[in-house]
């Protein structure tokens, strides 16, 4: 991670020739929102004395208290290297805040960094995250909009021929690279036109801040390709759909992984069991930030390698949590559940609160589960006490509304407004009339 100065920043825009600068933050519902000055403004805006209209973006404000302020974070500095040598475009990723100069309780990056002082609060230094986000590349058609026409038919870690989004993905990995990602593994997913790009483990709030520019390179990339990249959890039935792990651990200082015990059986330390605890008590709870889309509920069923079961293993692939088998530094906790739809950084407060809620009381989860969930029966699960992730959008938001660790972490305001945008999502997705029903009911009644 760079650490510049306001005069480094205005030192390397003026020597790469960069003409527009994208004040950049992400709204509750994951998108990310921009505000294109000219580099004439720079100064004002290193000076945090940019303003926009928060009324106008999702789940902020009214408009009696809409204006915002946006505080660039400085060593989020990046010029877009697709961008034309006579007119560079760079971006700066900022944080929200009030015009009495508190932060704003809606901004997600914030709700992130108040989740992490709790951390703090209890000894950890940092909270680290691996995230593994999937995606499909889609023809587009003549006009550019996207068609369900794939472009490959590859499958897992396959190579061309049968792997033609693989220039698409090497141009992509380029692209990243070249702004300063350390690219961990790029190849083809399980399903037919759907790609991984793993990209090396930060603290929380980098991990996100990289996830948000992820997309937009894939976004952009695979448009020079004719080609368009979605995030969306199910594109297509019959297939796997796009997950996005997240590998999670705390760390006291530098070296110390909290989860890392040498001298226990499985080498995880009661910190890691007790985070492990928490994260499983909670699961169904933060399913709804995790997963927040009605599509979201096609990827979470059995069959398709995605969890529906809330349970942990160290060598099985079918539960909620697997611990990977690296130790040392390397010791973590993979949650399968969440999916690349999910704002990044609620996402991961959410879980980084279900987690430490689990290290405050000091929970103990339950037993580890070797089986294939999906082969069990109801009685076998219910004997195991495995219960099932919500199936529905609904059923997320309604076990979120009851979960007060969750609420409290988050904060009052930006839980409502999400809430409140997913309540509606549901109940359009709930009375629409759905190309299926047509097909099963017409012609029968």
């Amino acid at each position: 991670m760079s650490n510049y100065s306001k005069e480094d920043i205005l030192r390397m825009a003026k020597e790469e020739n960069v003409r527009f600068i994208r004040l950049q933050f992400t709204d509750l519902l994951g998108i990310i929102k921009n505000v294109e000055i000219p580099v004439d403004q720079l100064t004002k805006a290193l000076d945090n004395l940019m303003m926009f209209d928060g009324s106008s973006i999702e789940g902020f404000v009214r408009i009696e208290e809409s204006d915002m302020y946006l505080y660039p974070d400085l060593d989020t500095w990046v010029i877009f290297p697709w961008t034309p040598e006579k007119g560079k475009v760079a971006r700066l990723i900022c944080d929200v805040y009030n015009p009495d100069g508190t932060p704003f309780a809606g901004d997600p990056r914030g709700v992130l960094k108040h989740v992490m002082k709790q951390a703090e609060e209890l000894g950890f230094t940092d909270f680290n995250i691996g995230p593994e986000p999937e995606f499909f590349l889609f023809k587009n058609d003549e006009r550019g909009e996207p068609t369900l026409e794939l472009n490959d038919k590859g499958g897992y870690f396959d190579l061309a021929p049968t792997d033609l989004g693989e220039n698409c993905r090497r141009d992509i990995v380029l692209e990243l690279e070249d702004m300063g990602f350390e690219i961990e593994a790029s190849h083809h997913e399980v399903a037919p036109g759907q790609h991984e790009i793993d990209f090396k483990y930060a603290d929380a709030v980098t991990t996100c801040d990289n996830i948000q520019t992820f997309k937009l390179v894939v976004k952009t990339i695979a448009r020079k390709h004719g080609l368009h990249a979605t995030f969306m959890p199910k594109p297509l039935f019959g297939v796997n759909g796009s997950g996005m792990h997240a590998n999670m651990s705390l760390f006291r200082g530098e070296k110390e992984n909290a989860f890392y015990d040498e001298n226990t059986e499985s080498q995880l330390s009661e910190t890691a069991m007790q985070f492990l605890a928490g994260t499983l008590k909670h699961a169904s709870a933060f399913t709804a930030i995790t997963n927040p889309t009605v599509n979201s509920f096609k990827r979470l069923v059995p069959g398709y390698e995605a969890p529906c079961y809330i349970a942990w293993s160290m060598r099985n692939r079918s539960p909620l949590v697997r611990i990977p088998s690296s130790r040392g530094i390397s010791t973590r906790i993979e949650v399968r559940s969440p999916d690349p739809s999910a704002n990044p950084y609620l996402a991961m407060a959410a879980m980084l609160a279900a987690g430490l809620d689990g290290v405050k009381n000091k929970m103990t989860p339950p037993p580890e589960t070797d089986r294939n969930i999906y082969a069990m029966d109801e009685d076998e699960r219910k004997a195991e006490k495995i219960e099932a992730l919500p199936e529905t959008l609904k059923g997320a938001i309604d076990a979120l509304k009851e979960n007060d660790v969750i609420l409290k972490s988050l904060g009052e305001h930006a839980v409502e407004h999400f809430i409140e945008a997913k309540e509606i999502e549901w109940d359009m997705f709930r009375t629409q009339v759905h190309p299926w029903e047509r097909e099963q009911y017409m012609q029968m009644f």
